[in-house]
């Protein structure tokens, strides 16, 4: 009784501190993106790359402009893992294999964060700082870019421009990310996360053996890789490691870190289109379907699966005692529902039926409330469908604030609804299917064979297709096929959505606002919001529902 009231106050502290903090939060993103005005710092940034601040871009260039910005990243990162011998702060780390040092570059670049290595014996600082770190903030960026732009072809009327990339791409880190980070990163050193360029400790421990302690600036990295939804752990053993996640106020302050911007941009978005019930409407779907997501998992973990799970209180293996189940489904939720893919409990030890939650948080699409930009644009466009779908059921032209859904902009969100659970099967399922590969996968990649194997696998390809990067830590990624495949489809299952959003947002922001008519669908109510809700399961989780009854269903019912 003690661990669920802590539990629940736990979740009660979580969902107050959300409620205070979206409404701020929300006003400031929307001020900034709105905002004419240039920081001086900003202003000598565009002198020095060539940018016209107050030029406007149309989709394609806007495309361009993430694209070009995004292949220079994935070049850098993977430069630097190759020339890290010859890096100071190296700690005395070789040269990174090249098909695990492409892996990394895409995973960092896409926001994906996936680690097919033990950071702390493969990167020193300075690929730690100059690349990884970096990226967490401008690979946030493009999505929270993204996401605005998107907004802005939804408000405009009429334009065909989207705003200008790299002016938000400035804004998101100069005025958002920079600043939140630094106060995070002070909050986590006074509560105990290590901040340090010392290297490696080695120690005489109390029997008189020998041990190895590894340093390392901890807490600039984890500020950062909550805060933009990335996850890459500094450690292994990632948020559940207490250099980076000492104690229980540390675990719930990530969770917020996570969390709060995500769910601060429906009223972004309400405000940029001059509607805040619309931003409600999003927000509602968000908490409701991440509230039954925690309910359900929490659920599983704590019944278990006989009764040796039962007398321990749930299914403890795998998760830190600090923690307990509570903290521990509370971190998965949100690192799956969002796309960040840090961990505080092993997902590998998960039940069948909870392990089976975190991958259909991430099938959902991360929508609820979904990574830093992704999350929001995401939902908009499965908002769309929900209104062409009403459309059809009543026999009239469907529309979403004041612009009408066509055979264009119905094709575009199709299209997009198709791409992850593509990569994500395809990948799976080559896996199993070239004889080669499956050799490699069953032999190598695949700790516990059969059904849980299969899941393995199956979450992995989950992950990299939604850019999440968490993983069943039973499945040994860091070979030839697992690098290079997974890099595809990260890279794919980033960038290939942003431009069918891109392409939604030019054609939304090239008509004009057609006026509200009794046939049109209020977007703002709760009808709207049920709606939402059955599409977002019916569209995406559905689509996954065979392979579930191949992997965690199977395993779970057996």
């Amino acid at each position: 009784m003690s661990d669920t009231l802590a539990g629940l106050l736990q979740i009660a502290t979580l969902a107050l501190v959300l409620v205070v903090v979206h409404r701020p939060l929300g006003a400031y993103m929307a001020w900034m993106f709105r905002s004419a005005r240039d920081w001086a710092p900003e202003r000598w940034f565009y002198r020095l790359v060539g940018v016209d601040a107050s030029s406007e871009q149309t989709w394609r260039a806007y495309l361009r402009a993430v694209l070009v910005f995004s292949a220079v990243g994935v070049v850098f990162v993977f430069g630097l893992q190759e020339l890290q011998a010859v890096l100071p702060y190296s700690l005395g780390l070789p040269r990174v294999p090249s098909a695990l040092a492409f892996n990394t570059a895409a995973s960092f670049v896409t926001n994906t964060n996936w680690q097919s290595y033990s950071p702390e014996t493969t990167l020193g600082y300075s690929v730690q700082l100059a690349g990884l770190v970096v990226q967490n903030f401008v690979s946030a960026a493009v999505g929270l870019a993204v996401a605005i732009a998107l907004v802005r072809g939804i408000a405009r009327v009429k334009t065909g421009t989207l705003g200008n990339f790299w002016v938000d791409l400035t804004r998101g880190v100069s005025r958002l990310l920079l600043p939140l980070s630094l106060v995070a990163a002070v909050v986590l050193v006074v509560s105990g996360v290590i901040q340090n360029v010392d290297g490696f400790t080695h120690v005489t421990t109390l029997t008189g053996g020998s041990a190895t302690i590894p340093g390392g600036p901890v807490a600039s990295q984890e500020a950062i890789k909550e805060l933009g939804n990335n996850g890459g752990g500094f450690f292994n053993a990632n948020s559940a490691h207490p250099f980076e996640n000492p104690n229980a106020f540390t675990n719930l302050f990530e969770i917020v870190l996570m969390l709060a911007i995500p769910f601060s941009l429906p009223r972004t978005f309400g405000l940029m289109v001059g509607d805040r019930r619309q931003g409600h409407a999003i927000l509602a779907v968000m908490g409701t379907l991440f509230a039954a997501s925690l309910a359900l998992m929490t659920w599983f973990e704590l019944s278990g699966a006989g009764t040796a799970t039962r007398l321990a209180g749930g299914a403890m293996e795998g998760k830190e005692q600090r923690f307990g189940i509570w903290s521990s489904t509370l971190f998965a939720t949100t690192t799956t529902t969002t796309s960040t893919g840090a961990v505080d409990a092993a997902h590998d030890s998960l039940t069948p039926l909870g392990g089976m939650m975190a991958l259909i948080n991430m099938m959902l699409g991360e929508i609820a409330p979904g990574g830093i930009g992704a999350g929001l644009y995401g939902l908009l466009v499965l908002a769309i469908i929900t209104v062409f779908i009403a459309g059809l059921l009543v026999g009239r032209t469907p529309e979403y604030l004041g612009k009408k859904i066509r055979a264009r902009e119905i094709t575009l969100s199709s299209i997009y609804i198709l791409v992850t659970p593509t990569l994500a099967l395809a990948g799976t399922a080559l896996s199993f299917a070239l004889p080669g590969v499956r050799t490699s996968v069953e032999k190598t990649s695949i700790f516990n064979p059969g059904i849980h194997g299969f899941t393995e696998v199956l979450y992995a390809f989950t992950s990299a297709a939604n850019n999440n990067g968490s993983a069943f830590g039973g499945l040994t990624a860091n070979t030839p096929w697992m690098n290079l495949s997974l890099a595809v489809v990260m890279l794919l299952g980033r960038f290939v959505p942003i431009a069918l959003v891109l392409a939604l947002a030019g054609s939304m922001a090239s008509q004009e606002r057609v006026p509200a008519t009794a046939g049109t669908l209020p977007t703002h109510g709760t009808q709207f919001v049920l709606l939402l809700l059955g599409v977002s399961l019916i569209v995406t989780a559905l689509t996954y529902f065979p392979v579930l009854a191949l992997g965690p269903l199977a395993e779970g019912l057996k």
